[in-house]
């Protein structure tokens, strides 16, 4: 999971796209990059740390051009710790590419072997978004042959693209002297919006936030498979360029990843989360009357809407029990059980009086590894919970996802093998209740019928790409394993701030 964004203007780029970037910190946290582009020539500063961090006012300096790119980082692939994994990637040919993605190709070994022995292209880093940019280089190559580049030709070389590539993939690229390409996988698995100013500005972005935020009109979602090519002079160019397509959006988006005030796929993810409170509700009555509850209390952020819904239907009061220091960072990536321990008491503080002799009901957006939940549901009865109850507006993540999201391997995932009630003893609550995968599904779905399906995978093990057995799931957490334990020595991401939490 990452936040990408990429700008063609008639005015310097370079403070909207850390304006932009700023509005999709959420989507990562490990290392931001921006490249512009004047005339033919590349400008890029990019590094580990938050966008605040990395770009100063020297840097912003060196950054001039009206059309560019930039990327915040959420390592799932490859290695963490390397500052040489910071995206965006540059190739030099042909005319010169620079390229920032969102997602995780399944097939990025088997592509880096092509790219070796049969492309004569060279790969330095254990990113599989260099994989890409190379496989992509080497298409528009082709579909030039040593030709200017037009409009077909670019399309030609998505199109050959998408037939070599496999996972998940939301890319923007800039082609030095011509404009901004920016496409997007089959399934649409990863978010990738358009938007336009009124000065004639276009901006591409993962949330529809970004553009807002911007001062950017909502254009329309880049369709699955599509591509969009934006000259530098402002000229917008479309094709489909996937052979087959169909709309299976990531449903982890709208649970957890995405923030509340974007929409997706024409589906808002504040009503998403809405929804899934009103079909928890039923499931917490199947499992615990509503008359032995005596406050409905979130866990923050996410869960939120969903916890608010959810106690306006069983009329339950919905109180804030939890108090969250925004300057501490997230455990759901920290790559220590111990350290997320330990950061779970650093970051949530409960407030005594919300919890002393009362049954609460915590409700969360998500049970993923359950060490916070266990956490958590210890401080609620430190602070004197007479019983404390659990809800999760998901389902149980039982798989390994494959697709972007940094919880692959499954003994990190509690609902890997156990059974709801051995779930429940794990994080040790005096009852857990769960979504259901078809109701949420529904509950997510009916906001846009056009959404025929979704991306579900770490809940009900189907992968929509249809290459991926448990022996290709075992190879990529070996990849990205590697990656983490080299990071595990590094505390420096213990002090992240504001983010969506888990």
């Amino acid at each position: 999971m990452c936040g990408i964004v990429g700008v063609v203007s008639t005015a310097p780029v370079n403070q909207l796209i850390y304006d932009a970037l700023l509005l999709l910190q959420h989507r990562g946290q490990d290392a931001a990059g921006i490249v512009t582009q004047q005339e033919r020539k590349f400008f890029m500063h990019k590094a580990k740390g938050m966008v605040r961090d990395v770009f100063r006012t020297r840097n912003m300096r060196a950054l001039p051009g009206n059309v560019g790119l930039g990327q915040v980082r959420y390592p799932t692939a490859g290695n963490a710790a390397s500052e040489e994994e910071a995206q965006p990637f540059y190739v030099n040919a042909p005319f010169g590419i620079v390229m920032v993605h969102n997602g995780n190709l399944t097939n990025a070994k088997q592509l880096r072997q092509e790219l070796a022995e049969t492309d004569h292209r060279h790969t330095n880093t254990e990113s599989d978004s260099e994989v890409l940019l190379n496989v992509l280089a080497h298409e528009i190559g082709r579909a030039t042959s040593g030709a200017p580049l037009t409009p077909d030709e670019v399309f030609k070389a998505v199109r050959a693209v998408h037939q070599r590539i496999k996972g998940s993939y939301a890319v923007i690229a800039l082609i030095a002297g011509y404009g901004l390409l920016a496409f997007r996988d089959p399934f649409g698995i990863r978010p990738l919006c358009l938007g336009k100013s009124a000065d004639g500005t276009y901006l591409l972005a993962s949330e529809s936030v970004a553009l807002e935020g911007t001062l950017h009109q909502f254009e329309r979602d880049i369709a699955p498979g599509e591509a969009v090519f934006i000259t530098n002079d402002g000229q917008l160019h479309t094709e489909q360029c996937a052979a087959k397509s169909e709309l299976h959006p990531c449903v982890f988006e709208y649970v957890y990843l995405a923030r509340p005030d974007s929409t997706m796929d024409g589906i808002s993810v504040y009503q998403a989360r809405l929804n899934m409170g009103e079909t928890l509700a039923k499931r917490v009555i199947s499992t615990v009357p509503p008359s032995e509850i005596d406050a409905i209390i979130p866990i923050p952020e996410s869960s939120r809407p969903s916890a608010m819904q959810l106690a306006q239907l069983l009329g339950i009061p919905y109180r804030e029990g939890f108090v969250k220091n925004r300057y501490v960072g997230r455990t759901f990536i920290m790559p220590g059980q111990g350290a997320r321990k330990k950061s779970v008491r650093q970051k949530l503080n409960a407030i005594g009086s919300e919890f002393k002799g009362r049954n609460v009901l915590l409700v969360d957006d998500s049970i993923v590894r359950g060490t916070t939940s266990k956490e958590i549901v210890q401080m609620a009865r430190d602070a004197g919970a007479n019983k404390v109850y659990l809800a999760s507006a998901a389902p149980p993540v039982r798989y390994p996802n494959v697709y972007g999201i940094d919880m692959p391997t499954k003994s990190e995932l509690v609902a890997h093998g156990r059974t709801v009630e051995e779930i429940r003893q794990v994080i040790g609550c005096d009852a857990l209740i769960y979504q259901d995968v078809d109701a949420m599904k529904q509950a997510v779905g009916k906001i846009n019928p056009a959404v025929k399906g979704f991306e579900a995978s770490c809940f009900d093990g189907v992968y929509v790409t249809g290459d991926i057995s448990e022996a290709e799931v075992t190879a990529l957490n070996e990849g990205r394993n590697a990656g983490a334990q080299e990071e595990s020595e590094d505390t420096s991401r213990l002090s992240l701030p504001n983010a969506q939490e888990q």
